[in-house]
């Protein structure tokens, strides 16, 4: 066995995850003791309101994993858009992060029909569409 081989990968994941969750519990500590003043600024520096921002931190770190996914999975390059349209993109993971329909994006994505049917369901499919790059 290597070094990098991990004896037991079930309970790796579980303290892996549980590190997650207490890292993510620690920015939510941190995010109520800031002053309100503090954290309309720094909405406002990402050019979003206090409530989006608070959403977000809220859903976590992984709230927008499927958007690198999506893109690909459509045909869009993600780091040309990030080159060329970044606020695009930041939007686009805004919206990904508050996603309500994370499940049948998952779904589609796994199944490989994700191109065929993300437009019935995705807040970025109008944008996605904007791009012109499907």
């Amino acid at each position: 066995m290597t070094i990098q081989e991990k004896p037991y990968p079930v309970v790796s994941l579980v303290v892996d995850t549980f590190g997650e969750w207490l890292k993510h519990r620690r920015e939510l500590k941190e995010m109520r003791e800031m002053d309100a003043a503090n954290f309309d600024r720094i909405a406002s520096e990402l050019r979003m309101s206090s409530a989006d921002l608070e959403a977000l931190v809220r859903q976590g770190p992984h709230a927008a994993d499927e958007l690198p996914k999506m893109l690909q999975a459509l045909g869009i390059d993600q780091e040309d858009l990030a080159r060329s349209e970044p606020l695009v993109l930041r939007d686009m993971e805004r919206v990904c992060s508050l996603c309500n329909h994370k499940r049948q994006c998952d779904r589609d994505l796994a199944a490989g029909t994700a191109a065929a049917h993300y437009e019935e369901y995705c807040g970025n499919a109008d944008t996605i569409d904007g791009l012109g790059q499907r």
